[in-house]
């Protein structure tokens, strides 16, 4: 049951925190809205944040889509009607609310709406009214004034397009016993409910929602709230069901969510919440695992809150098309299919996982995000790098055998190292009045806000300790429970917290955090064994690059340093807050130093080449002497120290010498993310062969090390990492020429080419022996993969098959396959991104891939807008093997002729790409013959 202001004292409260948030949003909208002291000229209707003077209460909402496409044509649309009461703060004439793409029935007076009083005063009477595009507005101007105090209601009926473009309320399409099908869904988040209904579409305008969606007989609709009402109606003679819904908590635009589909659902309950599964009849048999774990990954997050589940109900559905991963609706969470079904006949291990991390990262938002939301988009990083450093907690919890919360150092830590090396990164906080436009609010959704977020709050909860950490979490939850705040608001109650329990620390918890949060990138700790200094410099993959972003902290942290010294760890965290310190403790003669144990910190270290070679021997002798978290971290240090010529480039490749008797999976992996970068940049140079060779002798022995535990493949590893080493291990030797396992993947795929009914690869290994089995086969092995990528009904299988599809060495069938993502019958526009990527992934298609995004862009940009196209990981994937000065010309004729038409959501990682392209140039020119004279003397080559 959720929280709701029911006992006096509690009424009490919530009067007076909302008294307190309006004033907060009133000072904040002032401000925005002015343009600050001195005022500012521009119209309000052309300025993009809202006026501070009217705030909604609720909405009345219906809506009825229609699944079928308008007589003779092929638009599908939607209509509605709504209403929403506002509260007048301040004297005005004017009123401005979001509207984007609807267009309106003209009231009895001619007017797109009808303004009304609530008691006994009048409203005043419409002068005009318009529709202003640009900042998506629908704008009201009065002949009178409303009075502050004063409750007002604001009517329209609408009509809209029930367009396929994955944004506001659209459409959804897939094919079931031969029948094709349209599922009517939306997403709001983060600009797009003013695409529904005309609204006040900012995350402070916070009100409660009404909702009734009318849809056909043999359809279910679903909204956030609990089913109140279902009826048989008739409109203009046609039969038709009425739905409504019981109203929802205070929440945010952004939140809502509807769907009209003929799915079904699988149920239980977890206390007094009602959990429901949706999907597609055919697919709901895949929901069992996202039922089995949705109820304890709930009661870990209300224990782990202390604060009670705030809905009745928690629904999850399915979607065929999906711009994101999941959204965390309140009360109705929607997935991209491959997030939320698992079967366990044809999905991977993998899979498995992805299921149960999103589900906790988005169960995670129905308090930190939904309950309590951030005021603005600028502070994006905090709701969703929580939800993503607590999701591997709730799936921790779910799954306690896996030890997934290890896992977050290699998918979120390491990942987000690479791009927050660059001089183009940003801070996580920018400031408020930066961000304004929807293509500005989109780009707050990358790698920095979720994995950096993920990492600096791991590290914070460390330093802390977990339950401080959950005490100062739960009181800002409670205080600030239907509102709106600040990320500063957190550093209070945690530091309210770390009083309570008398925790030392150097500093408030706001002195620390704010120049990680404030400022862009993260330091280098270098410890000098010898002298046991120990200092601290922003640390850059490219050294020469020109930062043009001046800090406040001078790019000085403060920093939390756990280590340990000849295999034992130390207790206390020594804290490191100037640029230059000195440990007498890290002096050492024959022993060894290791820092940043399990990599709580967000930094990288660096010793002295003395240490270095002593962490080599240990390795050597008994690598298992050092934690399993930091063998993998010196292999992703020393190549990244490397690249910022730090230290040599032949040490970064010494850490994987020892990888022969390594059997972990997360050393290896992180080996092979970070050879990835040797591949990219040298596979077309007479390099590629002995780094070939080279990997093929390290990786031997762990792919007879699995082919003894399975008993020569006919069986899967017990441990949940042992199970992602053995496809590491297939994928590689096989990759890298292994004969023995491409006869394997050869022989595997053949089989089921014979037999197209019976598949009998593992679904972990499918993924790796669908790749083999095409980059090594002809025609037939591609149209074979592609057959039974168009068949397949359950979307993990999908998914493997489509990258699969672009590991052929064959230009034609990669450039046929490009084209394929320009028809949305044969790719989903959800996937096209993927497609192509993953054909820029493959050293044959990369120039492929280049040049057809280089050819379509102009229609990839046009036709399938930001609600669809993933234009930032394009711009990454396509230009990622970019390690020439002709690719660099190439880019900057590319920018230069699209720069009036911009690059929406991917401007930052267009500057990216440049830059990343510039060093690689360098690292190639410095390194390639010292990498070639190393891996041919590994091999006897």
């Amino acid at each position: 049951m959720g929280k709701r202001c029911k006992v006096s004292p509690l009424r009490v409260f919530c009067v007076v925190l909302a008294a307190a948030s309006v004033a907060t949003i009133v000072t904040l909208w002032t401000i925005a809205f002015t343009g600050g002291e001195g005022g500012d000229v521009t119209a309000p209707w052309d300025r993009y944040r809202l006026p501070p003077g009217l705030v909604p209460l609720f909405y009345n909402i219906t809506l009825w889509p229609r699944l079928r496409p308008k007589e003779n044509s092929s638009l599908y649309i939607f209509t509605g009607w709504s209403t929403v009461q506002f509260e007048c703060l301040e004297e005005t004439n004017l009123i401005l609310i979001h509207s984007n793409k609807l267009n309106y029935t003209k009231m009895e007076d001619g007017h797109p709406v009808r303004l009304t009083a609530e008691g006994d005063e009048s409203a005043p009477n419409i002068k005009s009214a318009w529709l202003q595009p640009q900042t998506q507005y629908l704008v009201i101007q009065l002949k009178g004034r409303l009075t502050p105090g004063q409750k007002y209601r604001l009517y329209a009926e609408f009509t809209g397009e029930l367009a396929d473009d994955l944004a506001g309320f659209y459409r959804s399409e897939y094919e079931e016993d031969g029948v094709r099908k349209v599922v009517a869904t939306s997403q709001m988040h983060p600009t797009h409910a003013r695409k529904t209904f005309p609204c006040f579409d900012e995350p402070a305008m916070k009100a409660v929602f009404h909702i009734t969606l009318i849809h056909p007989p043999g359809t279910v609709a679903l909204s956030n709230g609990m089913e109140e009402d279902h009826a048989a109606i008739t409109i203009d003679g046609e039969a038709l069901l009425q739905t409504k819904f019981e109203a929802t908590e205070k929440m945010s635009t952004y939140l809502l969510a509807i769907v009209v589909s003929d799915y079904t659902y699988l149920n239980t309950t977890q206390g007094n919440i009602q959990i429901r599964i949706w999907a597609r009849r055919k697919a709901i048999n895949q929901g069992n695992y996202a039922l089995n774990v949705t109820g304890p990954i709930l009661d870990f997050f209300q224990s782990y809150y202390n604060i009670s589940y705030p809905l009745k109900k928690s629904d999850q559905i399915a979607l065929p098309d999906f711009y994101f991963g999941a959204m965390e609706n309140w009360g109705l969470v929607t997935y991209r299919e491959t997030n939320l079904l698992y079967d366990p006949e044809t999905s991977s291990n993998s899979n498995k996982e992805t299921t149960v991390t999103i589900i906790a990262h988005e169960l995670a938002h129905m308090w930190f995000g939904n309950l309590v939301t951030l005021r603005w988009w600028n502070e994006v990083w905090l709701n969703e790098g929580f939800a993503s450093y607590v999701s591997y907690l709730g799936a921790d919890h779910a799954e306690p055998d896996w030890d997934v919360k290890d896992l977050i150092v290699l998918d979120d830590v390491h990942k987000v190292f690479a791009v927050d090396a660059l001089a183009s990164s940003h801070p996580l906080t920018s400031e408020e009045n930066s961000i304004l436009l929807p293509g500005q609010i989109m780009e707050q959704f990358d790698t920095i806000s979720y994995s950096k977020g993920a990492a600096v709050l791991r590290m914070l909860s460390d330093f802390l300790s977990e339950p401080v950490f959950k005490q100062g979490l739960s009181s800002y939850l409670r205080y600030f429970s239907y509102g709106n705040t600040v990320g500063t608001q957190l550093w209070k109650y945690l530091q309210m917290a770390v009083k309570d329990n008398k925790v030392s620390l150097p500093h408030p918890v706001d002195i620390i955090m704010n120049p990680w949060v404030l400022q862009m990138g993260f330091p280098v700790v270098t410890i000098d064994t010898s002298t046991g200094r120990v200092s601290q410099e922003h640390f850059l993959l490219d050294p020469e690059t020109n930062v043009t972003v001046q800090s406040p902290y001078k790019y000085k942290w403060v920093i939390p340093v756990r280590w340990m010294k000849d295999g034992y760890v130390r207790e206390d965290i020594w804290w490191l807050d100037e640029k230059e310190a000195l440990n007498v403790d890290m002096m050492t003669g024959p022993s060894w130093i290791l820092a940043n144990i399990n990599v709580t910190g967000y930094y990288r270290v660096n010793y002295d080449l003395g240490n270095w070679e002593r962490l080599f021997s240990q390795l050597s002798t008994n690598h298992q002497v050092i934690p399993l978290i930091n063998r993998a971290q010196l292999v992703d240090d020393a190549f990244n120290l490397a690249r910022a010529q730090l230290v040599p480039t032949t040490l970064a490749l010494r850490t994987t010498s020892y990888l022969s008797q390594e059997t972990e999976y997360m050393p290896w992996q992180s080996a092979l993310n970070n050879l990835r970068y040797f591949e990219l940049m040298l596979d077309r140079t007479e390099v590629y062969q002995p780094m070939q060779d080279y990997i093929r002798k390290q990786v031997t022995p762990l792919f007879l090390y699995f082919r003894e535990m399975t008993s020569n493949w006919t069986k899967v590893p017990e441990k949940h990492t042992d199970q992602y080493n053995h496809v590491n291990a297939l994928r590689t030797a096989c990759r890298t020429g292994l004969s023995e396992c491409q006869d394997l993947t050869r022989m595997w795929f053949g089989q089921w080419m014979d037999h197209p009914e019976h598949n009998l690869i593992h679904p972990n290994l499918r993924s790796a022996v669908y790749c083999s089995a095409v980059a090594d086969g002809t025609e037939a092995e591609w149209n074979f993969a592609w057959s039974q990528f168009r068949a397949a009904t359950v979307a993990s299988e999908a998914s493997k098959l489509m990258s699969a599809l672009a590991c052929s060495t064959d230009t034609q069938l990669l450039d046929r396959y490009l084209s394929y993502t320009l028809n949305t019958t044969l790719i989903r526009k959800q996937d096209a991104t993927s497609v192509i990527t993953a054909v820029a992934n493959n050293r044959v298609g990369h120039s492929l891939a280049w040049d057809f995004v280089r050819e379509h862009w102009v229609y990839m940009f046009t036709e399938y807008g930001v609600g669809s196209f993933s234009f930032a990981s394009l711009i990454s994937g396509v230009t990622a093997r970019f390690s020439t000065p002709e690719e660099l010309q190439q880019l900057l004729d590319f920018v230069e002729q699209h720069k009036e038409a911009g690059f929406g959501s991917a401007a930052l990682a267009v500057d990216q790409a440049l830059e990343r392209t510039e060093a690689n140039i360098k690292w190639v020119q410095q390194n390639k013959q010292e990498v070639l004279h190393w891996f041919s003397s590994q091999t006897g080559g």
